[in-house]
């Protein structure tokens, strides 16, 4: 299997789909993309930063829709098909990760609207973490 971003999160068939973020010892800041080296709080000094799953589901902070492919290097289906996008504000730990909607249209979204962490294929096929509609 082929991520698009190794290390950022992980499919098992036991828990599903989990973004892995990072949680500082010392004082307890969560942050994702996981993060080496020293806290992002700049009141913490702390430098152990420890590997945790982050939760599955959140709710839409907000959306839009992608109308025009990425610039090279990036790549695009062809023909292009408009894409969906979230921030999506995670359950019990509060941050917000972006991520393209896999099967819903921003007509479908509303602030507010729970949404479960599923994965897709990216157009040139590596996997990557999506938001889908919650079960």
């Amino acid at each position: 299997m082929t991520y698009a971003i190794d290390g950022w999160f992980a499919i098992s068939p036991e828990d599903g789909v989990h973004l892995l973020g990072t949680r500082c010892a010392g004082c307890g800041t969560v942050c994702f993309p996981p993060r080496r080296g020293s806290c992002p709080n700049p009141r913490c000094a702390g430098t152990d930063m420890q590997v945790l799953p982050l939760p599955r589901r959140g709710r839409v902070w907000s959306y839009t829709n992608a109308c025009y492919p990425p610039p090279p290097p990036f790549v695009a289906a062809q023909p292009y098909v408009p894409v969906t996008l979230a921030a999506v504000e995670l359950d019990e730990v509060g941050i917000v990760v972006l991520g393209q909607v896999k099967d819903l249209t921003a007509d479908q979204l509303q602030a507010g609207m729970e949404l479960e962490l599923t994965s897709g294929p990216l157009a040139d096929g590596p996997l990557v973490w999506m938001w889908g509609r919650a079960s």
